[in-house]
């Protein structure tokens, strides 16, 4: 009956997985919400009287049964929140799902994650990136979080299997469909390294308004997030907000200035909302992991290392400094603040610098 309680929770209009974890703090367990009277619950904050008389119904257990049904049948595991197999990562974000739906071979619970996302119109030069990315991290004891979509999603499951990384799919409807179909026999090859992951029941369709919580489940699984090719609007630099909004890092390969699919991502770099790398290198002395710098392969030239006048000299003020303030780069040049910006937003989109938080930059 246990069981039950816990999915019918999540079926229950109105009770999202914010109210679920109060009802589960005032309360102390599933158990005890559907065992509390009316009065009891009236008393919890946010609680009205129809959700009142929808927990205290039970109304929705039929449902939770058809779904018990379901995952039984077609072996799937249900993660619950305070079980030892959630993923603990997401227990640090206040809007984690409090029940998931998980059918694969890899522990949630990884050393190192990383989610790679990125336009659905992934051009070559996206795609050549993701691939010397991900080629690079198999010296990593790492797990490669992405959501099956069309474009960079989909290259980067693809190039794990490949490259024999785990990989997880992050879903944004119930485990008796793929979405889109043509991604099937790639979910399939998923299911025997890595696995497919949702928060949604069985019967839920890919609506539009699904994917922005699918998409805050691949930031909440990861460590960093990393945006691979994107424009200025889409899925990508929404799960890059929502990454930042958890306090995890997010990085950016930079792109053309003339190309909209990079848009997103010079976008990204430019606001300090995402690190600039330019390989597996960069990513691994970010996040301080270890690697065998003579393991990782010649990323790709991005643009030219050329440096003009004004570049150089910002270039070897930083470099003799190590790490140096925006305020102290601007007492040594006595530029303009427009020009100074300028300067620097260039040397960063030739990989020369990097930005750090607090308008800190380093070289590589």
């Amino acid at each position: 009956m246990n069981i039950l309680k816990k999915i019918a929770l999540t079926k229950i209009r109105g009770i999202g997985p914010k109210m679920s974890r109060t009802l589960l703090a005032y309360c102390g367990s599933v158990d005890a919400i559907f065992e509390s009277t009316r009065k009891q619950l009236l008393q919890i904050p946010g609680i009205g009287p129809a959700i009142a008389e929808a927990i205290h119904s039970k109304s929705y257990l039929n449902a939770a049964e058809e779904e018990l049904t379901f995952i039984q049948k077609h072996d799937i595991q249900l993660l619950w929140i305070e079980d030892m197999d959630f993923p603990k990562r997401l227990l640090h974000c206040d809007d984690a799902p409090i029940l998931l739906y998980y059918k694969g071979t890899a522990n949630l619970n990884p050393p190192r994650t990383v989610s790679i996302v990125g336009t659905r119109l992934a051009t070559s030069y996206g795609k050549r990136i993701c691939e010397s990315l991900i080629k690079d991290l198999t010296k990593l004891d790492v797990q490669i979080i992405s959501g099956l979509a069309y474009g960079i999603d989909a290259h980067a499951h693809r190039q794990s299997l490949q490259n024999n990384i785990e990989t997880i799919a992050v879903l944004g409807h119930g485990l008796d469909r793929i979405y889109p179909s043509a991604h099937r026999e790639l979910a399939s090859k998923i299911l025997t390294h890595g696995g497919l992951l949702t928060e949604f029941a069985s019967g839920t369709n890919p609506d539009r308004q699904n994917f922005p919580m699918r998409n805050r489940i691949i930031a909440g699984l990861a460590d960093v997030t990393i945006v691979v090719e994107a424009a200025i609007k889409g899925g990508a630099l929404i799960t890059a907000e929502i990454a930042n909004s958890y306090n995890r890092d997010v990085c950016a390969f930079p792109g053309g200035i003339d190309q909209d699919l990079s848009a997103g991502c010079n976008y990204l770099i430019k606001t300090n909302r995402a690190h600039l790398i330019r390989n597996a290198h960069d990513l691994c002395h970010l996040m301080n992991w270890e690697v065998d710098k003579k393991e990782v392969s010649n990323q790709l030239k991005l643009i030219p290392d050329k440096l003009n006048k004004d570049e150089l000299r910002i270039y070897q003020f930083i470099q003799e400094k190590q790490q140096v303030s925006i305020d102290d780069i601007s007492l040594y040049c006595n530029w303009p603040q427009s020009k100074l910006a300028i300067t620097l937003l260039e040397l960063e989109l030739k990989g020369t610098i990097l930005s750090l938080p607090g308008k800190i930059y380093r070289t590589y």
